[in-house]
């Protein structure tokens, strides 16, 4: 077997390191094998490669092959009963990239250089500028930067030919508190100077003494280009030369990979170009933590990723209502008492490895998400702004249009790729979908999925060797495409209060068409069969768009669950806003369905006695299709498992 036909790939994560198998079976690259072990980069062990072996060691015993030899090394020769074939790996283990960013001016030069730095794969502690020093003493400054043990700093500051003085007061500032890295005691700080090469020996001159100084191209050469490229690829380079070999047995891992060990962060950016790339999308990734949450987006080509501090669904819940407000988060659960609510949100960060006992606290854990994504995706927003300051509209290097106006918004994604545990391990998949849908509020006609496995690290280090294995497996094993959202807009946001008639559909599948209308300010799921292709036909009723078209003949996904119609507008009007408790759904994936509308409910015909899936309002009369007794009556609600017909 050759090597290139099978690959072992290892995450190591602050927690867990986890492995994966991937081989190739008919000519296609498939995910066989998962293992898992602790990530072992503190006492007693202070070594990753134990948790790294640990791992491999399951692959060993579930797969049947050989992958460590007798001398504890990695088997790199493929054999139909052993070796890795290549080895490869990511790591966040140990906090990950740690970095401090300072620049001249927060919204200029630092606010470039944080792009650089978040675009490496980094978790940025501080940004420093001067800007920030109102109210704070450089002192203060000074004895932050000591407590802090990064493992690099980016500098920045000053156009080509312009400010000098300022980016050496900040060097200055930097050589007060001279900081440690956080590995490697006997080592200087790396210090990366990204700014005014006029004054780069000046800033060699200040810090010869407490840091390494590494001079690259300025990333803000002038007021209106960004040049961020030359920084970041610098930053991965350290990574590799500096945190690697200084941080518990990265050295030793360094030595068995058959690649660079990729940050895990800076993989999982690799692998959506990729993806964003041969499929001509534009693509958002959203992985909410427990502390933090990950959004990332490759829109017209260019990447952007931020990091949203505090803004997760355990050690951070806490934030997150501070930020929100409680109101805000139950306007998503209305049914819930707030109170109840609020405590549930302080227990959570109390025991951040509680899980919600019931359906109440679900939806509540639900409604914390929602915030969390959506205050997140304006931060990721805000950040894909144009350059500050700028006097033209000229293009810039680094793919941000230049102005006031995102290049990220719910209007321009074709693709929402939702990740992290309350995303990708809700009870139901309608439950993934209703939080991507109302955080992100995309709309036009959006692919949504869902990272099952979260193995998008694996498979973007695995990209850089391979893209046609890593495109295999992301499109077969990784993600699942749960449905087509298709979400018009109205005219001046002005949705009328009472439902109107919105838009006509035809749905063709094979040579079957379904057909149907839809009003105003409805949550509308067709079931269909899963993965497929359709062709979708639109017709929008007066006032209302797709695209700035008023009709649309496109072939679309049908994903696990079908197509999903929301007509509530953009922005959403929570005083007369629908919820994803109101859902009205019709399955058209079995032939019992076809003569009718199956009332618009997700009715188990297969089953007696007939239930519903979800928790409705009844708002229409039902018939069935055969002989039976209805149970309930229009305006009652049902909740799931309860029996709504039974059959004599």
């Amino acid at each position: 077997m050759s090597h290139d036909n099978r690959y072992v790939i290892t995450d190591c994560g602050s927690t867990t390191t986890k492995a994966v198998l991937i081989e190739k079976i008919d000519g296609v690259f498939r995910q066989k094998y998962r293992g898992e072990s602790s990530t072992t980069v503190e006492e007693p062990f202070l070594d990753v490669t134990v948790g790294v072996k640990n791992a491999l060691k399951q692959l060993e015993e579930i797969s049947g092959l050989n992958l460590i030899d007798s001398e504890g090394g990695i088997i790199s020769n493929s054999k139909p009963d052993s070796g890795c074939g290549m080895y490869l790996s990511t790591s966040s283990a140990g906090g990950g990239l740690q970095m401090v960013v300072m620049g001249m001016v927060s919204s200029i030069s630092c606010d470039s250089a944080l792009k650089a730095a978040l675009g490496a794969g980094a978790i940025v502690f501080d940004t420093i500028s001067f800007d920030d020093f109102e109210g704070t003493t450089p002192f203060e400054y000074v004895e932050t930067l000591r407590q802090m043990r990064p493992d690099m700093v980016l500098l920045s500051g000053g156009t080509e030919g312009g400010q000098r003085e300022g980016v050496a007061e900040l060097a200055q500032l930097l050589k007060a508190a001279s900081p440690r890295p956080r590995f490697g005691d006997n080592y200087k700080m790396p210090v990366i100077y990204a700014g005014n090469s006029e004054i780069a020996e000046e800033i060699k001159r200040i810090l010869k003494d407490c840091a390494d100084v590494i001079v690259e191209s300025n990333v803000r050469p002038d007021m209106e280009n960004e040049n961020i490229d030359g920084a970041r690829k610098r930053i991965h380079t350290l990574f590799l030369e500096h945190v690697m070999q200084h941080s518990p047995g990265f050295s030793k891992l360094s030595a068995l990979v058959d690649f660079e060990i990729l940050p895990t962060p800076l993989a999982v950016g690799d692998m959506l170009k990729l993806y964003a790339k041969n499929r001509k999308k534009n693509v958002l990734c959203a992985d909410i933590g427990g502390a933090t949450t990950d959004i990332f987006s490759v829109v017209d080509g260019h990447f952007n990723r931020t990091v949203s501090a505090n803004l997760g669904m355990s050690y951070s819940a806490s934030f997150v209502l501070a930020k929100s407000g409680i109101d805000n988060i139950t306007r998503w659960a209305p049914h819930l008492d707030k109170r109840e609510v609020y405590n549930q949100i302080l227990n959570k960060t109390v025991l951040p490895a509680s899980l919600p006992a019931d359906l109440d606290e679900l939806d509540g854990e639900h409604a914390l998400a929602r915030e969390a994504l959506a205050l997140s995706f304006e931060q990721h927003c805000e950040f894909s702004k144009g350059l500050k300051g700028t006097i033209t509209g000229r293009n810039i290097d680094a793919g941000f249009s230049v102005g006031n106006k995102p290049l990220v918004t719910g209007a321009n994604i074709d693709v929402i790729i939702a990740s992290g545990g309350v995303l990708s391990h809700a009870p139901e998949e309608i439950h993934t979908v209703a939080m991507v849908v109302d955080s992100f509020l995309p709309s036009g006609i959006t692919l949504i999925a869902k990272d099952s496995i979260f193995m998008l690290p694996h498979l973007g280090v695995l990209s850089k060797v391979n893209k046609k294995a890593a495109m295999d497996v992301f499109e077969n094993d990784c993600i699942i495409n749960l449905c087509t959202h298709v979400a018009p807009v109205y005219k001046n946001d002005n949705l009328p209060k009472i439902k109107k008639d919105c838009l006509e559909y035809a749905v063709t599948v094979g040579s079957k068409v379904y057909k149907g209308l839809i009003k105003s300010n409805e949550l509308y799921l067709i079931k269909l069969p899963v993965n497929i292709e359709v062709q979708l036909e639109i017709e929008m009723k007066r006032g209302w768009r797709i695209d700035n078209r008023g009709k649309l003949k496109t072939k679309v996904m049908t994903g696990s669950m079908g197509i999903l119609f929301d007509t509530r507008g953009r922005p959403l009007n929570h005083d007369i806003l629908s919820t994803f408790k109101d859902i009205i759904i019709v399955d058209k994936r079995d032939a019992v369905n076809d003569s009718e509308e199956s009332n618009g409910y997700n009715f188990n015909f297969s089953a007696a006695p007939l239930t519903v899936d979800n928790r409705i309002e009844i708002s229409r009369k039902i018939t069935i299709p055969q002989n039976g007794e209805v149970l309930v009556n229009e305006g009652d609600i049902v909740i799931p498992g309860q029996e709504i017909v039974t059959y004599h």
